[in-house]
């Protein structure tokens, strides 16, 4: 990493959307930007006779979303949504967001046997559980394996398809397409590839077990610039690479030669866009109407946790940890409840269904052992929150519990943050998190000590004013510096900087051949 990109991680001044848009019209003035994800920004839903736009609840859409407001160019999605075909044009295009388009969204559209085999099977059971330590066997079947590389390939091909230019800047998103880098490559060898690896990467013992090891390393070292959370995540991936194929790797610059292509790590911390004030109410009132709509006293204590309904998450040790708390302080039956937002998520699974039917025995025992007339202990909601109603929540409440047994950065945490500008709240935070490697002002638990996730919640809610605002001020300055402009900017001005390199080195290669003729 040079100096100049250190002295900006290190000073960060304040990035805006404006500064990003700036940037990109500065360092890759006239370069087209194409954007590959599974999940899409914007999904039409058919209800009843009228269609309906959903917003899915992503931290992968937060993140990538102002880059490409930023940048007018084209996002490439899955079209999962059951009106998504009857709102793109002749060629699937739809110029989104729909009040005031910006750029353009490009659906690719997937059988029930290719979503099943590339999203559920080899993804959701194989690579998932392979890099979240959470102690779910991963399952790896040869017919999941050949629809990852046929739709892998489908990408692939629109990506070409749409490309304009011979060089685009390529973002490529998350574990659902490590083999699309290698495969844009062989067809766009100009092309600036960046992927950004939204999920933890184990360590080289772990990954071996994937029986398509090799052919994963392979298709990532197809990018220019490879992007994970965390250093620690960067030194996985240089042991894995080591460890499996026939390289050459400078640890000092983070770099792998493979094949004639350079492929540059770095880690690039994901965060969120900062929000803008909320003038509407102040927290005091949001508390007050909040507690009302739950039928919970006005000075009741509000915990809350917010995660999508998956075993990586940790809400059973958050259960137990707050059934620990009551059982060693029973003092506090009635006057404290957990709300515990779950959205629903690959619920065709088999590990999910499984986990669904845990957290809700769970929480219903937990609910009539400690019975009373006040409020009950754990409210269950698994159902789909939108960011309004979010944020409705992080303000209300006077705890938020991120007890994830393995994430890559989780920004819950930020979002919650975020939203007490009353500078109070405590956030408990689990040390297998990448935003624990940056909110040092969280109380930080392991999740799997119970004992321990009792003692940090009992903290939490007998926690001085004093101490929560000198810890929330920390945080939220962090938070609002280290944005996902920041994020998105210091991995496009890396892009660029490697571009830069790419054009001199050919301009060489060009002059050296004449000089040779």
């Amino acid at each position: 990493m040079n100096r100049e990109r250190k002295a900006q991680q290190q000073s960060p001044q304040a990035w805006t959307a404006e500064k990003l848009r700036s940037l990109l019209h500065d360092e890759l003035a006239g370069d087209e930007v194409l954007v590959i994800s599974n999940r899409e920004p914007y999904i039409h839903e058919q209800s009843g006779d009228s269609i309906v736009l959903r917003r899915p609840a992503s931290g992968l859409v937060t993140a990538v979303e102002p880059v490409m407001r930023a940048c007018s160019g084209t996002w490439i999605a899955h079209g999962s949504g059951s009106a998504d075909r009857a709102t793109v044009d002749s060629h699937d295009h739809l110029q989104v967001p729909p009040k005031r388009p910006e750029y353009t969204l490009r659906r690719v559209w997937l059988s029930e046997e290719e979503e099943a085999g590339y999203y559920y099977g080899f993804s959701n059971e194989g690579l998932w559980p392979l890099c979240h330590m959470a102690h779910v066997r991963p399952v790896f079947r040869t017919s999941d394996w050949e629809q990852y590389v046929a739709v892998n390939q489908r990408f692939a091909d629109v990506v070409i398809a749409e490309a304009r230019t011979d060089d685009p800047v390529v973002l490529v998103q998350d574990y659902h397409f490590a083999l699309l880098p290698r495969m844009i490559r062989e067809k766009l060898p100009k092309a600036t590839i960046i992927m950004f690896w939204h999920i933890p990467w184990p360590n080289p013992e772990s990954f071996g077990i994937c029986p398509w090891r090799e052919e994963l390393l392979q298709g990532l070292l197809g990018n220019t610039l490879l992007g994970f959370h965390t250093p620690f995540h960067c030194k996985n991936f240089l042991d894995t690479v080591d460890r499996y194929l026939e390289t050459r790797i400078e640890y000092e610059a983070s770099t792998i030669t493979h094949g004639g292509d350079l492929t540059q790590v770095e880690p690039y911390p994901i965060s969120i866009a900062w929000p803008e004030p909320d003038t509407t109410s102040d927290v005091i009132q949001a508390k007050k109407i909040f507690r009302h709509e739950l039928n919970l006293p006005e000075a009741h204590c509000l915990a809350l946790g917010v995660d999508r309904l998956d075993y990586t998450k940790g809400i059973v040790e958050r259960f137990q940890a707050l059934d620990r708390l009551l059982e060693t302080h029973p003092d506090l039956v009635g006057k404290i409840t957990l709300l515990q937002i779950a959205a629903p998520s690959r619920s065709s699974l088999d590990e999910y269904q499984n986990l669904e039917v845990r957290v809700r025995k769970l929480a219903l025992d937990i609910n009539q052992r400690y019975e009373n007339t006040v409020a009950p202990t754990i409210i269950l909601r698994i159902e789909h929150y939108d960011g309004e109603q979010l944020t409705h929540c992080y303000r209300s409440s006077d705890v938020c519990l991120v007890t994830s047994l393995h994430d890559g950065m989780n920004l819950v945490a930020k979002e919650f943050i975020a939203a007490r500008d009353d500078e109070l709240g405590v956030l408990i935070l689990s040390q297998f998190t990448g935003a624990a490697r940056e909110l040092h002002e969280a109380l930080i638990i392991n999740p799997y000590h119970i004992e321990q996730g009792a003692q940090a919640l009992y903290r939490a809610i007998t926690m001085p004013e004093l101490e929560q605002r000198e810890r929330m001020r920390s945080m939220r300055q962090r938070v609002r510096d280290f944005n996902v402009y920041r994020w998105a900017g210091l991995m496009l001005l890396d892009a660029a900087r490697l571009r830069r390199r790419q054009r001199v080195s050919e301009k060489i290669d060009s002059h050296s051949h004449q000089g040779l003729r």
